[in-house]
């Protein structure tokens, strides 16, 4: 159940709205992974140094900060999806939000000329803002795009992954627009924070102009008042027990993700300053920057989406449940750390030696993979599984999963020290690296035999036809009764 659907029409087999959603959030995705992509460098480019303009942060102080933050991004979209579905709807809360974001950016990029002694507090209040923003904005466009589509729609996970692209498109074109724009503006990287505000207000007028149009009533009313209005006599309990099973899934499963992010986010931490200190960037006599491997995962996204998403579909009845792919998503991703160990086995021990940017290639490539096995089929899970009263609580919670990793993600990656010898920051990364490999190995096997009682709790939700709550209620209570006829 959910707000009238919209009549504008289809485009590709899925709602027009779908594609503007794919649009806001490319423009949304380009702002925040334009700000990520140069935080880091930022904070440790030294003012002292001749063209420096940073805050001269140490890197281990600079990661535990990244950590800290990308942590509260992914936190604060538990308050706003609640807010959401009891008070403004997701509509309201996309624009407030976006205007948030907006403002935290160009607080980041205003210029440290402007506000001397007091360019560390803009840098929070910048943050801060951005924090708030997002905590709005980002669980509630993802209920949406799955309110776009009726219970037991098969199109469903296909929407998911050409909305993922959306977002992948935003953060390939990010990493090389800002790079661009920081080179061009000689090393200022509060010119590349001002390039990310720009993107999200194009972001926020593209939704303004077209919603009422492409998307009808969603998400202009509450989802908790939606369903109040839609209660029927079967829904007076608060959680049947499909629900709490259903919930136990995404509860689980939020557990894996934990691991599973907690190593992908070293690409803007750990694995940014590696590509920066210990990377041969050169080809010929150009130095490619630093900014612009942070788009090789965008990019490899935009490619191979689409050829995932075939091979799902191509499977048929062979197709692997949502926890099968979230353990071949973990076992990718720590292949993909042994491309970063063999970066530094390359420069045996010598800091001063350069690993070849193809080890980064492969890295990023076999973390797409694993990306492309598990976010997509996440949040696609969670709009299957969550009840329709809390949809963006549960996105909310969701994202609270990434929140934690983000920040075990920050603390593992300052475990690289504090600005010590090379030769010893060297050294840990291996440890680093080697440690998330060996644990995200662990983790996807452990899921992977976990697997069919996780599908079990899902009472069908990812059937062709999903049961009702009240057949899936019925099967209940005959296995019950057969496991009772068994014991007697």
């Amino acid at each position: 159940m959910s707000a009238a659907k919209p009549q504008a029409g289809t485009m590709l087999g899925h709602p027009k709205g779908l594609f503007l959603l794919f649009t806001t959030e490319l423009w949304e995705r380009f702002s925040y992974y334009a700000m990520r992509a140069i935080l880091v460098l930022y904070l440790v480019d030294q003012v002292s140094n001749q063209g420096g303009h940073g805050l001269g942060w140490t890197q281990a102080d600079a990661l535990s900060l990244y950590g800290t933050f990308t942590g509260l991004v992914y936190l604060t979209p538990l308050i706003g999806g609640w807010l959401a579905d009891n008070y403004l709807g997701q509509r309201k809360a996309i624009y407030l939000g976006g205007a948030l974001m907006a403002a935290g950016q160009f607080m980041l990029g205003t210029p440290h000329a402007w506000v001397p002694g007091m360019e560390t507090e803009m840098f929070y209040l910048g943050l801060g803002t951005l924090i708030l923003g997002n905590g709005l904005f980002k669980p509630n466009i993802s209920t949406m795009v799955g309110d776009l589509y009726e219970e037991g729609d098969h199109r469903r996970d296909g929407a998911f992954t050409i909305f993922y692209m959306g977002i992948n498109v935003g953060a390939f074109l990010s990493g090389i627009i800002v790079g661009s724009v920081v080179e061009a503006y000689d090393g200022n990287f509060q010119a590349g924070f001002i390039c990310a505000g720009i993107g999200m207000v194009i972001s926020l007028i593209i939704q303004f102009v077209f919603a009422q149009r492409l998307l009808g009533d969603i998400g202009t009313v509450p989802a908790a008042k939606l369903e109040k209005q839609q209660a029927t006599e079967v829904r007076k309990e608060p959680l049947t027990k499909v629900e709490r099973d259903r919930i136990k899934v995404i509860m689980v499963m939020g557990l894996f993700t934990i691991v599973f992010w907690a190593g992908f986010e070293q690409a803007g931490g750990l694995m940014n300053l590696f590509t920066n200190d210990f990377t041969d960037r050169m080809i010929g006599d150009w130095e490619v920057p630093t900014t612009w491997f942070q788009s090789l995962n965008a990019m490899f996204i935009v490619i191979f989406a689409p050829v995932i998403a075939s091979i799902w579909v191509r499977m048929g009845d062979r197709e692997p449940t949502s926890p099968v792919k979230f353990a071949m998503g973990l076992i990718l991703l720590g292949i993909g750390f042994l491309f970063m160990m063999g970066a530094v086995f390359e420069m045996g021990g010598d800091a001063n030696a350069k690993s070849s940017m193809l080890w980064l290639v492969g890295a990023y490539f076999f973390h797409t993979m694993g990306e492309l096995c598990l976010s997509p089929i996440g949040l696609s899970m969670v709009t299957k599984l969550a009840p329709l009263r809390i949809a963006s609580l549960m996105m909310g919670a969701w994202f609270l999963f990434v929140a934690i990793a983000n920040k075990v993600g920050g603390i593992i990656g300052s475990f690289i020290g504090h600005g010590g010898e090379a030769e010893e920051q060297l050294a840990n990364a291996m440890s680093i690296f080697s440690g998330i490999a060996i644990t995200a190995a662990v983790s996807g096997i452990i899921l992977y035999f976990m697997a069919d009682k996780l599908v079990d709790w899902m009472h069908g939700a990812e059937d062709a036809h999903p049961k009702t709550e009240e057949e899936a209620l019925e099967e209940e209570v005959a296995v019950t009764a057969d496991h009772e006829g068994i014991k007697s």
